[in-house]
């Protein structure tokens, strides 16, 4: 079958590659395999350990980069129970396993959910990591409530644009940041507030109960001080070095969940949720659409396969 493959942990970008001889994969127990027809992937996952080695740190190249995908279930493992044959679905791949980038892979049942008929593969290739993350750090660890204020940065981003809209669902206020290009995508997707931040000072923003950081860094630094007591400081980027006073500060990981998943895909289906896709490109030219420096609006999601 076809896959983007990488081998080569020093070559970066320029190790990804186009096979067309991968081995179909394998179910195991409580697996499923999957007919990719979308995937989505993360620029930084060529950093990320578990594309070289699996859960013991044993070498798993050549390996399969990706992460989301929307498809329909071909085959099921020992055990599956959840899904059947023929099922559309879409989910998450784990971290030390082959991933989406491929014609089939293989997916444990849990970490995958229904997808009705009238959901674009392409937008539901979106939603995976952006939802999730954003669920989770908004209400799981940042327990955002009606009438609390948010800031959220990368608002316009693939993970801010879909706790934007969250947060504004539960009745929050929100203040976004980006870049000068970000602004009008942020206000339409429903921030009070936008802070530029190539122009304006992030101290602006004022005490707020949550900070959503996607950014890192010195932004997440000075985000500190911007939590009011009792509030808390969530982060997907890296562990805080700074702690808010009075206040919580939280990395995470994004974890599978088949019934967040379903309830996102229902947020979908109602228009109540609206992932941003960018430029949607066919598998051959995935390796390109990994260049950190190819900055473009939305998710960039691959197609696999016409529907």
């Amino acid at each position: 079958m076809q896959a983007i493959t990488v081998r080569d942990r020093d070559a970066g970008i320029a190790g990804l590659s186009l096979v067309t001889d991968l081995p179909y994969p394998h179910a195991a127990e409580n697996d499923v395999i999957v007919r990719v027809y979308a995937a989505g992937f993360t620029r930084g996952e060529l950093d990320w350990p578990g594309t070289w080695t699996d859960r013991a740190g044993r070498d798993r190249t050549p390996s399969v980069p990706g992460h989301e995908l929307s498809g329909v279930v071909v085959e099921l493992g020992y055990g599956t129970t959840g899904l059947g044959v023929g099922q559309r679905v879409f989910g998450l791949t784990d971290w030390t396993r082959n991933g989406s980038l491929a014609e089939y892979t293989a997916v444990e049942a849990r970490n995958l959910a229904p997808l009705s008929a009238d959901i674009d593969h392409t937008v539901a290739a979106a939603l995976p990591i952006s939802g999730l993350t954003a669920w989770q750090g908004l209400f799981d660890h940042g327990r955002l409530t009606t009438g609390q204020t948010v800031l959220v940065h990368g608002a316009a981003g693939g993970v801010g644009s879909i706790a934007v809209q969250l947060a504004r669902e539960v009745g929050a206020r929100v203040i976004g940041t980006g870049r000068t290009s970000d602004r009008d995508q942020a206000l339409a997707l429903g921030v009070d507030t936008f802070l530029d931040l190539q122009c304006e000072k992030l101290e602006d923003a004022g005490e707020v109960d949550v900070v959503f950081d996607v950014i890192g860094g010195d932004i997440l630094d000075r985000s500190a001080a911007l939590v009011r007591a009792g509030g808390t400081l969530v982060t997907i980027a890296m562990p805080p070095n700074v702690q808010p006073t009075d206040g919580r500060a939280v990395f995470f990981v994004v974890e599978p969940d088949r019934a967040r998943l379903a309830d996102l895909a229902t947020r979908l289906r109602d228009g109540r949720l609206k992932p941003v896709v960018g430029a949607v490109r066919p598998l051959a030219e995935a390796p390109a659409a990994f260049a950190p420096d190819k900055r473009t609006p939305g998710k960039t999601i691959i197609r696999v396969a016409e529907d």
